[in-house]
């Protein structure tokens, strides 16, 4: 049910901004309740859709070349360095992408068995990473000292370019 500026519910003093709540300089401000909203638009997945290599969907944001609709024309195109972690990224995000098709794609087979596939890899390689660099996560079994926080930091890009 939509409501009009004619319906009785509908008070116009809501649309009305208080002076005394006016934005200063430098804030955001309340957009007025006559402000439109979003309409997104996601293309529907048919079965089986082709899919990037899972290096190139992480720098593109999807798996799915069907979805990439790039903002205003702007493609990324910039390569990770390839390291262990950015392997695991590339692993993570393709996996995290075929858990989202598969939420609308139950019956799609093959999408399940690249998802497990997946997973295992991910798995392998997680714990392969724990084991020679450092713990993903503080759920993790390790030994040795406590390494939590052991430098380089990820954002630290010249010290992690071997890891």
């Amino acid at each position: 049910m939509t409501r009009s500026d004619n319906s009785p519910d509908f008070k116009k003093e809501e649309c009305i901004l208080d002076t005394r709540k006016q934005p200063r300089e430098g804030y955001e401000g309340r957009l007025p309740c006559t402000a439109p909203l979003a309409n997104p638009y996601v293309p529907f997945q048919m079965e089986n859709p082709p899919k990037y290599e899972p290096r190139k969907a992480l720098i593109r944001g999807t798996l799915y070349p069907g979805l990439d609709l790039p903002f205003r024309g702007m493609v990324n195109k910039n390569e990770k360095p390839v390291t262990p972690m950015s392997e695991l990224q590339v692993m993570a995000f393709a996996l995290q992408e075929l858990a989202l098709y598969l939420d609308t794609h139950r019956d799609d087979k093959e999408a399940l068995e690249l998802y497990r596939a997946y997973q295992q890899m991910y798995h392998d390689a997680s714990a392969e990473y724990s084991r020679r660099c450092t713990p993903l996560a503080h759920g993790i079994p390790t030994e040795g000292p406590y390494k939590w926080l052991d430098d380089p930091w990820p954002w630290e890009y010249a010290k992690n370019k071997e890891v």
